[in-house]
C-alpha cells in the first residue's frame, strides 16, 4: 500500500523520479522518466542506464543500506549534452526513490561566472604587472633621468586609462543586466541619439581622418527606449569602426524604417554603421560579442579596446526587444545593424 502510495505521488512530478526495489529494479517510473529514459526503463535494473562511474557508486552504496546519496551525470543526444543531478533516497517500505534534476544551465552559469572572473583578472593582471615594474624603475637611477621618466610616465599613464575603460565598461555592464528585463518606454528621437553620438565622438573622428557618410532622414519615427544607453549602443558601434576600420577612410551611418522585418512584429528602425576596413572573417562573427572575446588581441589592446563594447551593445538591444545583425567579409569592411522595434 505505501509503494502504491509513493508511485502515485512521483507520478505527479514534473522532473523525472523513478522507484527502484532494492535489487536495482525499476518498479514506477513516472511520465517525465520514461521521456528520458525510454519506454523500456519500467522494470529494467537501473544499474544498465546510470552507468557512469560516480553515479553507479552513488546508487551501489544506497542499495547496500545508506540513507540518501547524490551525485552528477551527463545525457547526449543529438541535440545537446544535458547535466543532470540524481539524488536516491531509501524509504521505510525499503525501496530506493531516484530523482533527476537538469542542472545544465545552473553549470553554464557557473562556468561562465568562472571564465567571467579569470578574464577580468587576466584583464587587469596585465596593466597592474607594467605599472608595478614601471613604478619600481621609476625609484631607482630612472628617477633622475627626464627623458627616461617621461617616457615611462606615459607609457604608465596608458595602462591606468586601460585599467579605467575595463573598470567603466565592467560597471556599465553591470548596470545594463540589472535593468535587462525592464523594457523602456520614453519616446527616443534615433536622429537625436546619432547627432549627440557623433559630437561625443568629433575629436576621435578627426584624429583617425575619417569621412562620416550621414544618411539619416529627420522624419524617422520615435521608438521607446533608453536615450542613454542608445547613445551608448552607438557610441561603441561608431568607436568600434573608427577602430577597426577607420583603415577605410570612410564610415556610413544610415538609418530607415521598415514596415516589416522576420522576428519582429511590426514596424522597426534599422541603423547601419559600416566601415570600409580590412573587415572580419565571417567565422569569427558568431562569437564577436562575447565578453572578452578579440578577434586580433594585441590590435584590440593596443587600441584602448576592452573586449566588452559589443557585448553591452547586445544587452542594451535585447533590453530595448532588438538585435545586433553583424555583416563583414575579409577586405570588405564591417556592417553593425541595430534593428529596433517601432513600438
Amino acid at each position: 500500500m505505501q509503494n502504491a502510495v509513493i508511485a502515485a505521488l512521483i507520478s505527479a512530478f514534473p522532473q523525472p523520479v523513478l522507484l527502484v526495489d532494492r535489487d536495482g529494479f525499476v518498479k514506477v517510473a513516472n511520465p517525465s522518466a520514461v521521456e528520458l529514459f525510454g519506454a523500456r526503463i519500467s522494470g529494467a535494473q537501473i544499474r544498465a542506464h546510470l552507468r557512469q562511474p560516480d553515479v553507479a557508486a552513488m546508487l551501489e552504496r544506497v542499495l547496500g543500506g545508506m540513507a540518501e546519496g547524490s551525485a552528477t551525470c551527463v545525457f547526449s543526444s543529438a541535440s545537446r549534452e544535458a547535466i543532470w543531478r540524481v539524488v536516491a533516497r531509501a524509504t521505510e517500505a525499503g525501496t530506493i526513490v531516484l530523482s533527476l534534476s537538469d542542472i545544465s544551465d545552473i553549470e553554464a552559469a557557473e562556468a561562465q561566472r568562472r571564465d567571467f572572473v579569470a578574464n577580468v583578472s587576466h584583464e587587469l593582471r596585465s596593466p597592474l604587472t607594467v605599472l608595478a615594474g614601471f613604478i619600481e624603475t621609476l625609484q631607482g637611477p630612472a628617477g633622475e633621468d627626464p627623458v627616461a621618466r617621461a617616457e615611462f610616465l606615459g607609457i604608465m599613464s596608458e595602462q591606468a586609462a586601460r585599467m579605467s575603460g575595463l573598470v567603466a565598461d565592467l560597471l556599465s555592464l553591470s548596470r545594463v543586466e540589472t535593468v535587462e528585463k525592464i523594457r523602456p518606454r520614453t519616446p527616443v528621437a534615433i536622429d537625436m541619439v546619432l547627432k549627440a553620438t557623433l559630437a561625443a565622438l568629433r575629436p576621435q573622428i578627426e584624429a583617425a581622418n575619417v569621412t562620416v557618410d550621414y544618411d539619416v532622414p529627420a522624419d524617422l519615427p520615435e521608438i521607446p527606449g533608453d536615450y542613454d544607453q542608445l547613445v551608448q549602443v552607438f557610441h561603441n558601434l561608431v568607436e568600434n569602426g573608427l577602430k577597426y576600420g577607420g583603415s577605410g577612410g570612410r564610415i556610413q551611418i544610415v538609418a530607415r524604417r521598415m514596415a516589416s522585418l522576420p522576428g519582429f512584429d511590426g514596424a522597426v528602425l534599422r541603423v547601419s554603421i559600416r566601415d570600409f576596413g580590412e573587415g572580419i572573417d565571417p567565422v569569427y562573427i558568431p562569437r564577436l560579442t562575447e565578453r572578452f572575446y578579440r578577434v586580433d588581441k594585441a590590435r584590440s589592446r593596443d587600441s584602448g579596446g576592452t573586449g566588452l563594447g559589443l557585448a553591452i551593445v547586445k544587452h542594451i538591444l535585447s533590453r530595448h526587444r532588438g538585435r545586433l545583425v553583424i555583416r563583414s567579409a575579409l577586405g570588405d569592411g564591417a556592417s553593425f545593424e541595430a534593428v529596433l522595434p517601432c513600438a
